[in-house]
C-alpha cells in the first residue's frame, strides 16, 4: 500500500473537537466557520482544492471535488457534519472540548458524532493524495453545517441553492453505521440502509382561563397532561421493514433466538433503545409551555413532541397521533421530513462488506433503520442512494449507542485507527 491511511486520524480528530462548533437550534451559537476553514486548510496542504459556502454569517460547510473527476463511473458522495449538539462542562469528568485521550478513549464532543469520522476521512483522504493513491471514481467531499438541526443551514441549503456541486453523484456515504456491536459472543456490525422519518408536532390543547382558586373542569393543562400521558403510554406495534427483518434473521442466526421481534434484538443489550426504535414509531414529548401566574388558570397548554415514523407510514402517522391524543388537543405540523430505506445490495454495500472483512475476518455484517435522522434526507431530494458507514470495532462492554449526544462521549483511539484502515480499503473497491 506504501502510506498508513489512520496515522493522521487521532490527531485531526483531536483538533477538531477542540473548536467548539455546538449548535444550540438558533443563531446563539459559535457556527462552524472556524472548523470549516481548518478542513479546508488541511485539504490545501496536500493539493485538494476546496470551497467554503456560508448559508448564514458563520454557518459554514465545505465541499471539495477529488478523485478521478474524468472517470465514467457515477460520483460518490462522501459526507461528514462539522457541528455538535452541546455540552454542560460541569456534567463531564473532563472539559467536553479539550479532546482528552484518557484509558485508550479519546473524550470530547463530537468523538462520536460525528467528529471521528471527519477525522478518519481526512487522514484517509491525505494520505492517498501524498503516494497519488486517488480512487478511480469521482468523488465529492462534503462537510456540513447545521446537521444537528435539521440540516437547513447545511445540506438542505446545498440542495437547494448549490445542486451543481453535487451534479454526477449517485450514491454517498455518510454517519451511523459500520460500527460493531456484540451478539452471541460474536461482533456484529450495523450499515445504515435507511432512517425513519422525522414528524416534529406541536400539541395544543385549550380551555377556560380562569382563577386557580375556583373550580374548572375545562382546564387546558389537566387536558395536555391527559393527552401526554395517553401518547406515553401508547405501544406502537413492532413492523419491522426489509432492512430489520434482515438484522432480525441475522440476530436469530447468532443467537439461536425464536422469539418475537422485541425479543430477538433484546440480544443487543442497551443498544436496543436505538436499533429497537427502527422497527416501531415512536413518540417522545420534549417541551412544554403553559401558564404565566401561580394563580391563574391558562387558557391555553402547549407541548412539543418528537414523532418518529417507519418508511411507509407518511400519511397515517400524525392522524393516529390525533387519535391518540383525543379531540381535546389539536395536533399542529412543526417540522417534517421524509423516511428513507435503500436495499442492502450492490456494488456499494460489497465494498463495505468486503472492506470490513479486511480487518476483521470474523465480522458478521446486516443492515439496520436507524431511528434518527442525517444529512442524508437532503440529498434523497437529488435522488441520491445514502448509507450509513462509518466502521469501528468496539469493545463488547461499551454501550456505543448511549454516546451519542451524551454525556463523555467518546471512541477508543484504536476504534479510530481501525475505521480508518477499513475506508481506505473501501475506497480501493467503491
Amino acid at each position: 500500500m506504501g502510506y498508513a491511511p489512520e496515522t493522521e486520524a487521532l490527531e485531526i480528530c483531536r483538533d477538531l473537537i477542540r473548536i467548539d462548533t455546538s449548535n444550540f437550534g438558533d443563531a446563539s451559537g459559535p457556527g462552524e466557520r472556524k472548523a470549516a476553514e481548518h478542513v479546508a486548510g488541511l485539504l490545501a496542504e496536500v493539493g485538494i482544492e476546496s470551497q467554503i459556502l456560508e448559508s448564514e454569517p458563520g454557518r459554514a460547510s465545505v465541499v471539495a471535488r477529488w478523485g478521478n473527476q474524468d472517470s465514467p463511473r457515477p460520483g460518490l458522495l462522501i459526507h461528514g457534519h462539522l457541528d455538535v449538539v452541546p455540552a454542560q462542562a460541569a456534567d463531564w469528568r473532563v472539559d467536553p472540548f479539550a479532546a482528552e485521550v484518557v484509558d485508550g478513549y479519546l473524550i470530547g464532543r463530537g468523538a462520536v458524532d460525528m467528529k471521528d469520522f471527519d477525522g478518519m476521512l481526512l487522514s484517509v483522504v491525505r494520505a492517498r493524495q501524498r503516494a497519488g493513491s486517488i480512487p478511480d471514481r469521482p468523488i465529492t467531499l462534503v462537510f456540513t453545517a447545521d446537521e444537528e438541526a435539521g440540516g437547513v443551514l447545511g445540506a438542505h441549503w446545498l440542495v437547494e441553492h448549490h445542486p451543481d456541486l453535487l451534479e454526477g453523484c449517485t450514491e454517498a456515504i455518510g454517519e451511523v453505521g459500520g460500527f460493531s456491536t456484540e451478539v452471541g459472543g460474536q461482533r456484529l456490525y450495523l450499515i445504515e440502509t435507511g432512517e425513519k422519518g422525522i414528524s416534529w408536532m406541536r400539541l395544543r390543547a385549550r380551555g377556560t382561563a380562569g382563577h386557580g382558586s375556583m373550580g374548572n373542569k375545562d382546564n387546558a393543562l389537566t387536558h395536555l397532561a391527559g393527552g401526554l400521558l395517553a401518547l406515553g403510554e401508547h405501544e406502537w406495534p413492532a413492523e419491522p421493514g426489509p432492512s430489520m427483518q434482515l438484522l432480525l434473521a441475522k440476530v436469530r442466526e447468532l443467537t439461536g433466538s425464536d422469539g418475537t421481534p422485541d425479543e430477538v434484538l433484546a440480544h443487543f443489550g442497551p443498544a436496543i433503545r436505538m436499533i429497537g426504535a427502527g422497527m416501531r414509531n415512536t413518540t417522545n414529548a420534549t417541551m412544554l409551555q403553559a401558564g404565566y401566574k401561580h394563580n391563574v388558570i391558562p387558557g391555553e397548554a402547549i407541548a412539543y413532541v418528537d414523532g418518529r415514523f417507519l418508511p411507509g407510514h407518511t400519511d397515517t402517522f400524525t392522524p393516529a397521533v390525533q387519535d391518540i391524543v383525543g379531540d381535546r388537543i389539536a395536533v399542529e405540523p412543526y417540522m417534517s421530513q421524509t423516511a428513507l430505506e435503500y436495499g442492502f445490495e450492490g456494488d456499494l454495500v460489497d465494498a463495505m462488506t468486503v472492506a470490513l472483512h479486511s480487518q476483521d475476518p470474523d465480522a458478521h455484517i446486516a443492515p439496520f433503520l436507524m431511528s434518527g435522522g442525517t444529512d442524508a434526507k437532503a440529498w434523497s431530494k437529488l435522488g441520491i442512494t445514502s448509507y450509513g458507514f462509518v466502521p469501528l470495532r468496539l469493545p463488547a462492554d461499551l454501550d456505543f449507542t448511549a454516546l451519542f449526544h451524551g454525556v463523555d462521549e467518546r471512541v477508543p483511539v484504536e476504534s479510530l485507527e481501525f475505521g480508518a484502515r477499513v475506508f481506505d480499503e473501501f475506497l480501493n473497491l467503491a
